[in-house]
């Protein structure tokens, strides 16, 4: 669906009407708006152009006249097929074939429209996966930049695994995390997601089989599917990803890899418990089963630490491990780290290379003055406090407006409360609904197609009063729905 940034200018000499035509015109006549794309309806234009519908209606009859647009049983009003006809001697190529052609598979509409609106300023976001902006450390960060002044010595690209100085300074971090991962062992990438992106491109055949955790953050992201990954559930308890499944269904689709997020769950935010880590090792190195860790919230817990990572347990180098800064410091950076046996870091840094040429010189070294410094334990504190007090007031408004609707659980950290809806209410319909009034939800069937009762609540973004006045605003219309 076409993005409209412009108004009609209502104190010009020429007619609205016209210039609306005139605006669509050029969309079609510069490939903006290619053939056989979707026009808005009728009322999201007026809305748009801030105008009447019967000024839209006029603009479209005009534009329908001249062979540019028509109507299409099924798909409302789109660009004709013969625009370019009538626009130009020699058409140009016809783009929308070439965007549906591609092999990446498209992010979910659900998912689509969340990327659309998170940037509204207007809109409550209930659900997203970041800090809020009040909690980024915008002192410390000038503070770093302040420190590294005229020292910034890498503006030219990186050596292949990332700046020396970051990968040591995460290699004594990974210390105090009970991980033992010499420099060499560490690839530097931009994010956690670009890690996923570089496994499934580097060191995973296309068609094969990942187990993961169902409900799970990845069921979100086309990442392994645009390689052909087929992905395969296993289900959870309370204590995290169950054993006894996983064995079974290793045999049974012959998987080539566990992707796991034991600390603090996306979306659940469950804490996979010590005992049930070793049971999973185990199961592991019974079944030659390599496991991706995901571990980007671990360093979040708010009540006491949580178990070693898988990482720490793994004496055969049976894991992979992926950490980043992006949950717990700065999105911004973009700084995150694969740990490995070092022949996959060499062939990783490889794929990298083919890919970006390396993660952002400057970044690097602002992450390893963060980490090396001890400003980013002390920032962990603050980060830590903050959470709690956002974690309780969630859950008093939840006790508040939600006792007879829905059941949860109160997490021992991260960001995610998966709320259970007692109500049966169509949770497409509510994400649509409640976008309507202000209020952005993540839906529980982004992570498990088959989920009609969850929605992932995030406390680490809104403050306590938007995180108040959304939740009063749902519980209401989830009874209307009811």
């Amino acid at each position: 669906m076409p993005t409209i940034d412009w108004k009609p200018d209502k104190a010009s000499d020429v007619p609205v009407y016209v210039q609306i035509v005139a605006y669509i015109r050029e969309k079609i006549a510069t490939g903006d708006w290619p053939v056989k794309s979707r026009l808005p309806t009728q009322r999201a234009l007026a809305e748009a152009f801030g105008v009447n519908r019967s000024t839209v209606v006029t603009a479209l009859d005009e534009l329908k006249a001249e062979g540019l647009i028509e109507a299409v049983v099924g798909s409302g009003t789109v660009v004709s097929n013969n625009t370019w006809s009538l626009l130009a001697s020699a058409p140009p190529p016809d783009w929308l074939s070439y965007v549906q052609a591609g092999d990446h598979p498209p992010n979910q509409p659900t998912i689509q429209a969340i990327n659309r609106h998170e940037h509204d300023p207007q809109i409550i976001r209930l659900g997203t996966g970041e800090l809020s902006p009040e909690l980024l450390p915008s002192a410390g960060m000038a503070e770093i930049m302040g420190r590294l002044g005229g020292q910034v010595a890498q503006l030219g690209y990186s050596e292949p695994k990332g700046l020396k100085s970051l990968r040591q300074a995460i290699s004594a971090h990974l210390r105090t995390r009970g991980i033992d991962a010499p420099p060499a062992s560490i690839l530097v990438v931009s994010g956690a997601l670009q890690a996923l992106q570089l496994i499934s491109l580097g060191i995973l055949r296309q068609g094969s089989a990942i187990l993961l955790e169902r409900p799970s953050y990845l069921y979100s992201l086309p990442v392994f599917q645009s390689s052909r990954m087929r992905l395969t559930g296993v289900p959870l308890d309370g204590e995290g990803i169950r054993p006894d499944a996983l064995a079974r269904l290793k045999q049974a689709h012959q998987a080539a890899l566990l992707y796991t997020i034991p600390s603090f769950h996306n979306p659940t935010g469950i804490l996979m418990s010590e005992k049930r880590r070793q049971q999973v090792m185990a199961v592991c190195e019974r079944e030659r089963l390599p496991i991706l860790e995901d571990d980007v919230y671990g360093e979040l817990w708010l009540d006491e630490p949580g178990p070693p990572p898988l990482k720490a347990l793994d004496p055969n180098g049976l894991v992979l491990y992926v950490g980043s800064l992006s949950k717990s410091l700065s999105p911004g950076l973009r700084i995150g780290w694969i740990v490995g046996p070092e022949p996959v870091v060499e062939r990783l840094a490889d794929v990298k290379m083919q890919t970006d040429y390396g993660a952002s010189a400057l970044s690097q070294q602002v992450a390893a003055e963060w980490l090396s410094s001890g400003l980013y334990q002390r920032h962990l504190q603050a980060v830590r406090e903050a959470l709690r007090a956002r974690r309780a007031c969630a859950c008093e408004s939840l006790r508040r407006w939600f006792a007879d609707l829905a059941e949860w659980r109160e997490p021992r950290g991260g960001f995610y409360i998966w709320l259970r809806l007692r109500r049966s209410v169509s949770m497409r319909t509510l994400f649509w609904r409640a976008l309507a009034e202000g209020i952005l939800l993540n839906p529980g069937y982004i992570y498990d197609g088959t989920d009609h009762c969850h929605l992932r609540l995030s406390y680490a973004y809104a403050d306590e009063q938007q995180m108040e006045r959304a939740l009063h605003r749902l519980s209401r219309l989830i009874r209307e729905m009811a």
